[in-house]
């Protein structure tokens, strides 16, 4: 039985999205249990308005919430009964096997690295994520986590994104690229010129600079480059994937032979939908911590969080910060620090 701690009030209309994810996510696999933690009352009336009668459902009453404009650092001194730390805490204490919070993606980063500590060879822990792209889809890392990097932070990435995209898509050897502004090895700047020998020297499977089109068009299994610039490409391309389809929705209505061909095509453009929908994947991974750890989007929905719940449950299962250790152990000499 695998036990997922979900913080019960992190996303944007908590705490109804959590428990009706958490509920989607049991009832589709029977070796799963949910460990909620929150306002214990509140907790209660969501889940009994539901009508879940289920015992694979618990909840760990944590008073506490940690709002979006809570100070990260602040948050870890003064916020101790958060349903955030508590969740946390539960995975520290082996109650739980992996967090999932949909809360401020700041506090989550500071109480991990407070609370499951990162693992040894690690100095920067990173958000991956999941981009589209044509044969399947590209791991982006890092999407956020660290703003201002060293070239040997990168490498770590490298790394870790290598071990997350070999998980995620089944494959053994996961080809990576640096972001850049050209493939052309005179291209980048200090930063991913001395990144790129680094991680040239390292047993992966490195492709070597790739520019921004190359994370949709499926060259590369993984994309690294800063948290700043990660960030905002990740932000640009969900906002773009909405725009498209509010402009394609617009050009529907305007004819009958449009809403005629949108019939026609209607499954076509569901699948493209799923595609390119954060939902799918529900949770981003905190590499590099030593625990397992998803953060979520603030405006997560039930499905994004039980398609998180069933990623963090593949993750643990796989043994992934393992694989990570033992990938960073293997290149010490390499990556420096």
């Amino acid at each position: 039985m695998i036990r997922i701690a979900l913080d019960g009030f992190g996303s944007d209309k908590a705490p109804e999205p959590e428990i009706m994810g958490a509920i989607a996510a049991v009832e589709s696999n029977k070796d799963l249990e949910i460990i909620i933690t929150g306002d214990e009352t509140v907790l209660k009336d969501v889940i009994q308005k539901n009508n879940y009668r289920g015992t694979r459902i618990k909840i760990v009453n944590a008073p506490e919430r940690i709002t979006m404009h809570d100070s990260p650092s602040a948050v870890v001194r003064n916020k101790k009964n958060s349903s955030m730390r508590v969740a946390y805490e539960l995975v520290k204490n082996k109650e739980a096997d992996a967090i999932i919070s949909a809360g401020n993606s700041g506090a989550s980063l500071a109480i991990a690295m407070f609370v499951f500590k990162r693992i040894k060879g690690i100095d920067r822990p990173a958000i991956a994520t999941i981009m589209p792209a044509v044969g399947g889809y590209t791991v982006l890392i890092d999407a956020g986590a660290n703003v201002d990097v060293k070239p040997y932070h990168l490498a770590e990435f490298a790394i870790m994104g290598s071990e997350y995209a070999s998980f995620m898509k089944g494959i053994k050897n996961p080809k990576i690229g640096i972001l850049s502004n050209g493939e052309e090895a005179s291209k980048g700047n200090d930063l991913t010129r001395e990144a790129y020998g680094i991680i040239k020297n390292t047993d992966l499977n490195f492709y070597g600079y790739v520019e921004g089109r190359e994370i949709f068009n499926g060259k590369v299994d993984v994309v690294v480059c800063d948290g700043f610039t990660g960030n905002v490409l990740l932000k640009a391309s969900e906002t773009l994937a909405e725009t498209m389809f509010n402009l394609l929705r617009e050009e529907i209505n305007k004819s009958f032979m449009a809403k005629l061909g949108f019939f026609m095509a209607r499954k076509s453009l569901k699948k493209f939908k799923k595609l390119v929908d954060h939902n799918e994947y529900g949770g981003a991974p905190l590499l590099g911590v030593n625990g397992a750890a998803f953060i979520a989007h603030g405006g997560a929905g039930p499905k994004a969080l039980a398609s998180a719940v069933l990623v963090a449950k593949h993750f643990v299962e796989r043994g992934i910060n393992v694989n990570i250790s033992h990938k960073i152990e293997a290149n010490a000499n390499n990556i420096g620090s």
